[in-house]
């Protein structure tokens, strides 16, 4: 039997732009892990039998109950994420699978009792995670919080929710459902629905909803994005491979791609999507809809690729890491 899984990125990749302009499909995040890491933990359950290989973006369900490969994929479980936009959207139903797997036959951290449990069979709660005064409700919904990740005093959490490791909810921060916080960012204000890669910075007050925003971001103080038209009506969303802008439903905020920021007080549309090492400030009321690679501003001016790079290096440097020679 194999022993992994071969994720095949062809004619996949094109459709989950800016996302994939930097990473693998299978590194994406959604619920607590990436793609690649449901997978590997399915073929540690000896579950790995596909030798002609299968799509990066098809998602397994709960494998805890599996106890052979199945026979069609169809017909378990799962979802196919095509567009940036279905991330949030089945991000909730990624949290109960991947919350399942992840807790298996484990035993958490005990809470603090100063710490507020709802439905505290729900909640898991790693090795060096740090909950201060906070609400963690779990009656809709699991929440996972990560090694090394804390929680704040005047947090509430409504789950499903995860807070993976070395993440920070800031105080008084409220996080919905259908959220994840990614590897080592930094969340306050509101948060619904919406997911952050690693390394990203919403700090400070806000709304961020039903979004998808890349790794080592930044959002301004006061940065809020629009998820739903005053019509209430389909919000259209740029395909950058198409050249055209698509249908993402009724609901969806901000999709960005990684090293991209915002100033304070920017207000994001409704549906916008944001390239690669993007730096967004100035403008009137709303941004638009689209906000090209390496743009400096919204005027038309080049975010120039060195000092772009050197900016990166500055934001690492922040967080106590420096840009390799790879990633560069």
């Amino acid at each position: 039997m194999n022993t992994e899984f071969r994720l095949l990125e062809d004619g996949i990749r094109e459709g989950l732009w800016p996302l994939t302009l930097t990473r693998p499909v299978a590194d994406i995040r959604m619920g607590i892990l990436t793609v690649r890491e449901r997978w590997d933990r399915m073929a540690a359950r000896g579950l790995a039998h596909e030798s002609k290989g299968i799509p990066a973006n098809l998602l397994p369900g709960a494998v805890a109950g599996l106890t052979r490969p199945p026979t069609d994929w169809a017909a378990v479980d799962h979802r196919v994420i095509d567009r940036p936009w279905q991330i949030p959207l089945h991000n909730a139903w990624a949290i109960r699978n991947d919350f399942q797997t992840v807790t298996e036959g484990r035993v958490g951290a005990a809470a603090p009792e100063w710490a507020r449990l709802v439905n505290p069979g729900a909640v898991f709660i790693e090795p060096g995670a740090v909950l201060e005064h906070c609400i963690l409700n779990a009656t809709e919904g699991p929440i996972y919080i990560g090694r090394e990740a804390t929680v704040m005093d005047g947090a509430i959490l409504r789950g499903p929710v995860a807070v993976c490791e070395g993440a920070v909810v800031k105080m008084g921060a409220t996080v919905y459902g259908g959220t994840t916080i990614g590897p080592f960012c930094t969340v306050g204000g509101e948060v619904k629905n919406s997911v952050l890669m690693d390394h990203s910075n919403k700090a400070h007050h806000g709304y961020l909803g039903d979004s998808v925003v890349g790794r080592w971001c930044n959002l301004g103080a006061g940065t809020s994005n629009s998820n739903l038209r005053n019509s209430a009506g389909p919000v259209k969303v740029w395909n950058m491979h198409r050249s055209r802008f698509e249908t993402a439903g009724v609901k969806c905020g901000l999709v960005m791609g990684d090293h991209s920021r915002t100033a304070i007080d920017t207000s994001l549309n409704t549906g916008t999507v944001v390239g690669v090492s993007a730096n967004v400030f100035g403008g009137r009321g709303l941004t638009p809809k689209f906000i090209p690679s390496f743009s400096w501003g919204l005027e038309g001016e080049v975010y120039e690729l060195e000092k772009s790079i050197r900016d990166i290096g500055n934001w690492m440097a922040f967080k106590g890491l420096s840009l390799g020679e790879e990633e560069r």
